[in-house]
């Protein structure tokens, strides 16, 4: 079978199609054929060595898979044949996968490979990065950053699903500025803006943002942290820009507020958090309440050059890879 491995920490350029056995499925595991790869940020920092945990090498990226199971281990009891989704810890870019059944989602009839690939980590992260960590509360506000993204248009609807009063949305094009208005935001900030912050501010009356989501690090982080409301709680999850930000933690004492991490697979570990909230997003989707965006889909050899489009900031929605048979 195919795949795509890294034996090196660097640009997209290290992502090699290699051939390699088809993994054999053991006690609770099933084997899944893979129909869809959903592309996040993870990967890239996976791939540059600069993960939230180490990354052992030789690695083959992706948490994030949809397919049929095609073969079980001798303990698993899910019927071959049956279409899943699931997130496990690595090798997702390949075109068969072993994953625990425990972890499965089944498939709703009629919902696509790329759709439900573009649900669990993002949507799970949008879900608890605004819920979980965030504590939103009804007429709250919140600031979405890189909203026209997997995360960000999730994040949008969720953030309405949730009642929050105001949604301000930034990107950095009027196109994928329109696609966070499309979402649900109420106000939309273009994030290449010298001044965005005051925007930001002057949205809220100068009482600043309730909740703010931020994955960029660097000065995003540092402009976002002065958008903050009293009692504001900032949820980092991801420095995509590469650039870690300094700052004291002492200046959130004047106005009570907070800067919380967030890492999924903390949420995996807790079934009482995992399972109820993607009932929950699953029954969104089925009742049109949520909708995902696929941006784009490319071959799965095309990996590299997906990872170099994500990075210069030039897709929007969900970007899928696609195992060609």
């Amino acid at each position: 079978m195919k795949a795509i491995q890294l034996k090196e920490y660097g640009g997209p350029e290290v992502l090699k199609v290699i051939e390699k056995e088809k993994p054999v499925p053991a006690g609770h595991e099933v084997l899944i054929e893979v129909h869809a790869i959903g592309v996040n940020y993870a990967d890239t920092a996976r791939r540059e060595g600069q993960y939230v945990v180490p990354t052992p090498l030789p690695f083959i990226p992706g948490a994030e898979v949809a397919g049929v199971v095609v073969a079980t281990g001798e303990k698993a009891s899910i019927t071959p044949g049956t279409r899943v989704v699931t997130l496990i810890e690595s090798g997702g870019y390949s075109e068969y996968v072993t994953a625990d059944e425990r972890g499965l989602i089944p498939l709703p009839e009629g919902l696509d490979f790329k759709l439900a690939a573009a649900l669990p980590l993002q949507g799970l992260s949008a879900y608890h990065i605004i819920k979980t960590m965030g504590r939103l509360e009804k007429g709250e506000s919140v600031l979405v950053h890189a909203a026209a993204g997997g995360v960000g248009t999730l994040a949008v609807q969720l953030a309405k699903l949730f009642g929050a009063g105001k949604v301000i949305a930034t990107a950095s094009t009027d196109e994928k500025l329109q696609l966070a208005k499309e979402m649900g935001a109420d106000v939309l900030v273009n994030y290449t803006n010298e001044d965005w912050e005051k925007e930001v501010l002057e949205a809220t009356g100068g009482k600043g943002v309730n909740v703010a989501l931020e994955m960029a690090g660097g000065e995003i982080f540092n402009k976002t942290l002065k958008c903050l409301a009293a009692f504001g709680r900032l949820v980092i999850y991801g420095v995509a820009s590469g650039e870690q930000s300094r700052f004291y933690p002492s200046s959130l004492m004047a106005r009570n507020q907070s800067v919380i991490g967030f890492f999924l697979p903390q949420i995996m570990r807790k079934p009482e958090l995992l399972q109820p909230s993607m009932k929950e997003l699953m029954t969104y989707v089925a009742e049109g309440k949520l909708k995902l965006t696929i941006g784009e889909v490319h071959p799965l050899e095309d990996a590299a050059r997906v990872h170099t489009l994500m990075q210069s900031r030039k897709t929007k929605g969900k970007v899928i890879l696609e195992p060609t048979r």
